[in-house]
């Protein structure tokens, strides 16, 4: 958060010195925050957009080319969440339930991605003060699955780290096709919002995005059980096995042979962001700073 203070205070003093040569270029220029949540889709919420929603926050500069066209550029920041529900009966025929795996993973990402605005809607100020629109473009997000689990020999309860315990054997010769996954990643942001401009100063929207990625781990579940032994031989603390197959912690005993189905490696997984966000237009929100600046 203090990384984003500081990128915003660093813009807004570098864009109030142009104000001194020339005002009017930067009414094609807005900058924005926003706010809303975040849920993803994939093997740990049952293929549902409708999954557990968190909080997430960001910074937006948009670019308008015309009433139409606009340039926009993003960071943000949330995370995502999953796990198998545990049910108090019947545990031991619900697959997923049986299953019990969870994670949670903040995410961070930037993005480029054009806007369309359906009416005619940007600097002009003369036409509509509201429209609906659509956008796509191209980004990089980092992701870091981790899950929480009690020692039941000391009780003690920790969150750690999933891709460097090779979960489902990755990094290990007998799964050599298996390697371990990169916690950078690119995705497809693109999605649909609505747009309203109560004054030349101020422009508010909520959209809804989804961000298409090209890993299916962003849960740490993608395809079959390796067993205990295996991943023992490559982590002796015995952490990489216990958080593999989980089933034994609601079903005792219960344990998944190797070439089990974990997961289901035939489709990647996705996030969402649902937020609003408040942008300002950079000549009029600048004018003040760069109006004492000039006369300096």
């Amino acid at each position: 958060m203090k990384n984003y203070k500081l990128l915003a205070l660093t813009t807004l003093i570098f864009l109030s010195t142009s104000l001194c040569w020339g005002q009017s270029g930067l009414m094609r220029n807005e900058i924005g925050l926003n706010i809303g949540g975040m849920n993803y889709l994939g093997d740990l919420n049952d293929q549902s957009m409708l999954g557990r929603m968190n909080l997430g926050y960001g910074l937006q500069y948009r670019y308008n080319f015309d009433d139409r066209w606009s340039l926009r550029l993003d960071i943000a920041y949330g995370h995502v969440e999953g796990g198998n529900p545990r049910h108090l009966s019947g545990v031991s025929g619900d697959v997923d339930a049986r299953r019990n795996l969870s994670f949670l993973s903040h995410i961070y990402e930037g993005s480029i991605r054009m806007e369309f605005n359906f009416l005619p809607y940007g600097i002009s100020g003369t036409q509509y003060h509201w429209t609906p629109y659509i956008f796509g473009g191209i980004g990089i997000f980092s992701f870091n699955p981790t899950a929480q689990y009690t020692n039941p020999d000391n009780g003690e309860t920790l969150w750690y780290d999933l891709q460097p315990l090779g979960t489902e054997g990755q990094g290990t010769e007998e799964y050599i096709d298996r390697s371990k996954y990169t916690l950078i990643q690119t995705m497809m942001p693109f999605g649909l919002g609505f747009k309203v401009k109560p004054n030349a100063l101020l422009s508010f929207a909520i959209e809804y995005g989804w961000r298409k990625t090209w890993t299916d781990y962003l849960d740490d579940v993608s395809t079959t059980y390796v067993g205990s032994e295996l991943l023992n031989q490559y982590h002796t603390n015995g952490i990489s096995a216990a958080l593999s197959d989980r089933s034994s912690e609601v079903v005792p005993n219960y344990v998944n042979a190797s070439g089990i189905k974990r997961g289901d490696d035939s489709l990647n997984d996705w996030y969402a962001y649902l937020n609003i966000s408040v942008s300002f237009r950079l000549d009029k929100l600048l004018w003040f700073i760069g109006k004492k600046r000039c006369e300096n």
